[in-house]
């Protein structure tokens, strides 16, 4: 595990983007996973002006989100289809093809799920998989629970993540109660993780997850046991 303390959030944006970067340069057919939220937002940033100065072309690389809310549209402003349309992927030179995510919309969700394990499978795996932490400890939308799923599935989401994400929406009444997320176990077969946590509201949490013991409580804490975890926050543990 490698721990990256920076001053602030817009440190850690551009340190994000650097560290993505340069796995793409390295391996420009790079398969990514991707998260959405606030934390995020400052690296895709960083990464569309890379490459509009002709830094970093995304034009070999496969990228898969983590998660979707069910009974969105990929149309839908709240979604996460929208979300990644706003900041990255209309911005830069991913093949539209190239860029998935699970489809909350899908009738028969079991169905969606096995789909979109499959296309991580015939992509090779995740190369790079880029994380934001829940203030629960959640990872994509893995929640505290008795037990991990390993693969993508569709998952109740706490009223405490419900109440973190209402920020997003008008009330919290619209706020989806289920979404679909890629598992633990696909998330964990990733041959690198980039942990991104910003804010001091998530100082205790973080630390839970690094030094606490590993279990389902915090789902997160399993990310200790990762061969290649960077760590890269403005929080000073």
């Amino acid at each position: 595990m490698e721990i990256i303390t920076v001053r602030d959030n817009q440190a850690l944006g551009q340190t994000a983007a650097r560290w993505v970067a340069r796995e793409i340069l390295t391996s420009p057919d790079s398969v990514l996973g991707l998260p959405t939220g606030g934390t995020p937002v400052g690296m895709y940033h960083y990464l569309v002006r890379l490459f509009q100065e002709g830094l970093v072309s995304f034009g070999a690389v496969r990228a898969f989100n983590l998660d979707e809310y069910v009974g969105l549209l990929p149309s839908h402003p709240q979604s996460y289809a929208a979300f990644m349309r706003e900041h990255f992927w209309g911005k830069v030179d991913l093949a539209p093809e190239a860029a998935e995510i699970p489809r909350g919309d899908r009738t028969d969700l079991a169905a969606e799920c096995r789909r979109y394990d499959q296309a991580i499978e015939r992509a090779g795996g995740i190369d790079v998989q880029v994380l934001g932490l829940g203030l629960n400890g959640h990872i994509g939308f893995n929640e505290p629970s008795h037990n991990l799923e390993v693969r993508t599935h569709v998952v109740d989401l706490t009223p405490a993540t419900i109440q973190a994400n209402a920020r997003f929406f008008n009330r919290e009444a619209e706020v989806p109660r289920q979404a679909i997320t890629m598992g633990i176990g696909t998330i964990m077969q990733a041959r690198r993780i980039l942990l991104l946590v910003s804010g001091d509201a998530k100082a205790d949490i973080l630390r839970k997850v690094l030094y606490g013991p590993v279990g389902t409580e915090v789902p997160a804490s399993i990310l200790q046991l990762h061969g290649d975890l960077t760590v890269l926050t403005d929080i000073k543990l």
